[in-house]
């Protein structure tokens, strides 16, 4: 069990993460929709995760949405690396409805992002151009190389949440076991 704090004038933020878990989740943001996306990511992934955020939603939800991102990609860094004895590479393609989403990813200890996707619009309280910001900030944070790219979609909350879920099951993907791997790099460290 991984737990990471930040605390700054705009948020007060605990994670506490464990990988190879259930998938098992207690998420609280102040931002219903982006705690669905959490809990779905818990779910799909099988990462325990469990957040505490204070955040000033008085203003609007961008510091929280984001600050989330960073504390849980630096759970998940520490969580992961050194690399050893895993896939490395995860990609997934998650449809929900007429939507569908493709992430493949890299935990590559090197941070980029590529979105290509939904960025504006509200679903209930979460304004869906914050899905890139929290992604951005996760695999800065992390150090994930992430690509993101929606295949096709008309409904937000189906769009955000295939997201959601294909970062899960690709990031999953990435982390399983195989003990031929060794360090999954031909420069032996990541």
């Amino acid at each position: 069990m991984i737990v990471k704090n930040r605390k700054t004038k705009e948020t007060d933020i605990t994670v506490e993460l464990e990988i190879y878990a259930e998938g098992k989740s207690k998420i609280k943001t102040g931002i219903g929709f982006f705690d669905h996306m959490l809990e779905a990511f818990s779910k799909h992934s099988l990462i325990n995760l469990d957040i505490k955020c204070d955040g000033d939603l008085h203003i609007d939800g961008h510091h929280t949405v984001e600050d989330v991102g960073i504390v849980l990609g630096m759970a998940l860094k520490d969580s992961i690396y050194p690399l050893e004895k895993v896939e490395r590479y995860g990609n997934s393609v998650v449809a929900m409805d007429e939507a569908a989403v493709e992430c493949v990813l890299d935990l590559s200890n090197r941070a980029f992002l590529v979105y290509d996707s939904i960025k504006d619009g509200m679903i209930g309280d979460f304004d869906v151009e914050l899905t890139q910001e929290f992604f951005r900030a996760l695999a800065f944070n992390a150090g994930i190389t992430l690509h993101i790219n929606m295949l096709r979609g008309e409904n937000k909350h189906h769009i955000v949440e295939a997201t959601f879920k294909a970062f899960a099951v690709a990031l999953r993907r990435a982390l399983a076991k195989n003990e031929k791997m060794g360090t999954p790099s031909t420069k032996g460290i990541l």
